[in-house]
């Protein structure tokens, strides 16, 4: 396994710094990445950043607002937080949580807490999550990563994010707030962030040799064009949705998905899609696929048993997803 120290808190930046990584450093060993970032709204890939952030905290409280390459719902970084990127080379393109949470699972048992990973991409301790993950695949392999709530300010938390209550309801919970905790009150006192970073490089690293890398000053540089061409930019933060006369949304296993269509004379003009669902290709692929077909229950159907639309929506049929958006 491969270490690559950042102790930047930037967000832009560290987004920019594993996007680097894992298009340029993943060949042929795993690449372990732990980082933390300064307060920040973090958004899903397919998410519409209007809808997710509240916009009076954030600005109030100089929240930073970046969109990561990741899909999966929004989530609250602060210095209590502490996040990991495992970068795999040579991996199916499968969306697996389970496989890839479990080094966490297991390095929490080390300390004495009991964690399961649970629904989609959760990882709990008694009930209550303290880890969210998400993943992106390409040919190069696998970006798997996760936030953990360490010693995290649980207000901001709420506060910086619009949950919308279909999520809330469907989780059978009254509010964010009552469904997340830190690991902090479960660890002795003189274990503080940086401690348990240190120990979460060891227990991640027991299988095997830990090699650390480091970066060169051109590697930087690129990072660092990046951040200011991609993750600093408003067009890739919040964007622009486009022009609807249609508006669908709903909620499946696999996530919540919210569908803007322009539709003309009853053709199909204009597709935008939204959500926290989790996809093994570019959703703008699927996208392109309706555009310019007729707009009928079946002809959208047809065209995701077509494209096979399960590479684009983790855990969402055809079936649900036509009827969806008619």
């Amino acid at each position: 396994m491969i270490y690559i120290e950042n102790n930047c808190t930037d967000p832009a930046y560290n987004l920019a710094f594993e996007e680097f990584v894992f298009h340029n450093l993943c060949k042929d060993d795993t690449i372990l990445l732990l980082w933390q970032n300064e307060p920040a709204v973090i958004i899903g890939r397919y998410q519409n950043t209007v809808e997710e952030v509240n916009t009076d905290y954030i600005e109030k409280n100089n929240v930073h607002v970046v969109r990561r390459m990741t899909g999966g719902g929004a989530v609250y970084h602060d210095l209590g937080n502490l996040n990991y990127s495992f970068i795999i080379p040579d991996v199916a393109a499968e969306i697996d949580f389970k496989t890839f949470s479990r080094p966490l699972v297991e390095a929490l048992a080390e300390l004495g807490i009991t964690a399961e990973q649970t629904g989609r991409n959760d990882i709990t301790v008694d009930g209550k999550k303290i880890s969210g993950n998400a993943q992106f695949y390409n040919k190069r392999g696998l970006l798997h990563h996760g936030t953990i709530l360490f010693d995290s300010q649980l207000d901001a938390v709420k506060d910086a994010l619009k949950v919308k209550e279909g999520k809330i309801s469907s989780k059978g919970i009254k509010s964010v707030r009552s469904r997340v905790t830190n690991i902090r009150p479960y660890l002795s006192d003189d274990m503080d962030v940086d401690t348990f970073k240190k120990f979460l490089l060891k227990s991640f690293s027991k299988s095997g040799s830990l090699t650390e890398y480091v970066l060169s000053d051109e590697e930087k540089d690129a990072i660092k064009t990046l951040e200011k061409e991609k993750y600093g930019t408003w067009k890739w933060n919040h964007g622009s949705s486009p022009k609807s006369n249609i508006e669908k949304e709903g909620y499946f296993s696999g996530g919540y998905v919210k569908v803007m269509l322009d539709v003309d004379d009853g053709i199909i003009r204009n597709i935008k899609i939204y959500g926290d669902f989790f996809s093994a290709a570019d959703i703008t692929e699927a996208e392109k696929s309706l555009i310019g077909i007729r707009y009928t229950r079946e002809n959208i159907l047809d065209m995701f048993n077509n494209i096979k639309i399960e590479k684009y929506f983790h855990n969402i049929g055809a079936e649900e997803l036509a009827s969806l958006m008619y």
